[in-house]
């Protein structure tokens, strides 16, 4: 049996991955994103979440490894985890009563054929209008300094989100119509990594 390895430290993709019946290894990369460098959402989602696979995949001989990054994109800037509440705040000031699109890079290594996989999920995000104080509020709580786009969808964030167009569990941190595609592309089943 295959392993299925998660190269990311996030609670959110590990859950929706249980989920749908899969205990994956949690081996977080640790990679420095700060190195790179781009201003092309989709690239820099794809690049980032195959440097986290690739980092951790010599430790493993045969397994299946995930790699994803995700940030959120409106009006041509890039955002990803806030740095801290104020940055929190200003964003979510520009998001309120506003769009914005989240994109997954998703990257599976197969190290037992060698195989890669890189595909990436676009979701469009619709956010509420919201006063200052409710943004303050929200910001307070802590969940937005944890995401991509400040905000968490399946948390408190999910009270302002108006709609959303595209792959809900993308918004999450992971695209589950996504994942089976990309296995079934390289050879496996879902159900073969059912625990």
């Amino acid at each position: 049996m295959v392993s299925f390895i998660l190269a990311s430290a996030s609670p959110a993709r590990r859950r929706l991955l249980q989920m749908v019946g899969i205990e994956p290894i949690v081996r977080p990369s640790d990679f420095d994103e700060s190195q790179i460098q781009l201003s092309n959402p989709e690239e820099l989602v794809n690049t980032l979440a195959q440097c986290k696979a690739q980092t951790i995949a010599p430790e493993f001989t045969s397994g299946l490894i995930m790699g994803c990054d995700s940030v959120l994109a409106i009006d041509g800037n890039i955002y990803g985890k806030p740095a801290n509440e104020k940055e929190a705040c200003d964003r979510w000031q520009q998001m309120q009563g506003h769009f914005g699109d989240l994109y997954t890079g998703h990257v599976l290594i197969d190290t037992c054929s060698h195989q890669t996989l890189v595909k990436c999920q676009i979701t469009r995000v619709y956010f509420a209008p919201m006063s200052r104080d409710t943004i303050q509020a929200y910001v307070a709580t802590g969940e937005p300094l944890k995401c991509a786009g400040s905000f968490a969808l399946e948390g408190r964030g999910g009270l302002f989100v108006e709609k959303i167009e595209g792959c809900h569990s993308n918004v999450i941190g992971l695209s589950l119509p996504l994942l089976r595609q990309m296995l079934t592309e390289m050879g496996y089943k879902v159900t073969d990594f059912w625990q």
